[in-house]
């Protein structure tokens, strides 16, 4: 019998393969609720940044759910606006987190990224800065079919990249996941050009936690875990980062070479001694 969660590793990216997305989305939001508390008691108050998306929507069910966290002490982030689209657009992703969190949690302070405003590069910074002067607890993120993360696509994809957040050129494979994903009807009504946070701006936070349910996503999933770290694999690059956690059910993790990657056997409580609990975040910035 499998253990309900299997443990791994891939460099330094810590992996957790779940039972179903139900048990995946659960246990992410646990980890999530306990690093969010966590910076609450350091230093009386936390940021995050959440992703949108079809496969964030049970972990973000599950995390609004749990009592515990002081919602009024967290301010959050997004990822990504499609360039031009208005907030009440049904697929904007400010409508997504306003409708899903936002109006059901009542946080200290959601900053939206607008990406309708009348000079999207001034947005660009404005929102940069926003993010620099706040500093990130804790980023939640998927990978995308194509291997994004948020909507650095491959061609547009930059490890070192000097910017914080950016407009982008959306790639053919990225815009049919939108339609795909019920989004828009058509290829044609999809934007080809969004503003998006940077993968440095990303993975520049104290926590990462990486939700990535359905089969859909295998392809990119293995890419990611089991190819080179390159910008062809954008989310290759969560094997670099050691605060990182990758949460995937067994759809996802259908095309993984588990004899590939380290596994993790959790501490044990041997001759009196346990094991120290995950760091904290850190208290200064």
């Amino acid at each position: 019998m499998l253990n309900p969660v299997q443990k791994y590793k891939a460099d330094m990216l810590k992996i957790h393969v779940c039972q179903s997305v139900e048990a995946m989305a659960e246990a992410a939001a646990a980890e999530a609720q306990k690093f969010l508390r966590a910076a609450i008691a350091i230093k009386g108050r936390a940021a995050a940044i959440l992703a949108t998306g079809n496969s964030q929507l049970v972990f973000l069910e599950k995390l609004i759910a749990l009592t515990g966290i002081d919602w009024e002490r967290v301010t959050l982030f997004h990822m990504d606006e499609y360039l031009g689209i208005p907030a009440d657009h049904p697929a904007s992703f400010r409508k997504y987190m306003k409708e899903k969190v936002a109006d059901k949690i009542n946080p200290r302070a959601f900053h939206y990224l607008r990406g309708d405003a009348l000079e999207p590069i001034s947005e660009c910074l404005r929102y940069e800065a926003l993010i620099t002067t706040t500093g990130i607890d804790l980023v939640c993120m998927g990978i995308g079919e194509n291997g994004h993360i948020a909507f650095n696509d491959p061609p547009v994809a930059n490890f070192n990249d000097e910017e914080g957040v950016k407009i982008v050129k959306l790639d053919d494979a990225c815009r049919k996941q939108q339609v795909g994903e019920g989004h828009f009807p058509t290829l044609d009504a999809v934007p080809q050009y969004a503003l998006t946070l940077t993968i440095p701006a990303l993975v520049n936070a104290d926590r990462i936690l990486c939700i990535v349910p359905e089969k859909r996503k295998a392809q990119a999933v293995k890419a990611a875990l089991h190819g080179p770290i390159v910008k062809d694999c954008p989310a290759s690059i969560l094997r670099r980062e050691k605060q990182a956690t990758l949460f995937l059910d067994q759809d996802s993790s259908s095309f993984v070479d588990f004899s590939l990657l380290s596994p993790v056997i959790d501490p044990v409580r041997t001759s009196g001694i346990v094991a120290q609990p995950t760091e904290p975040p850190k208290p200064n910035r």
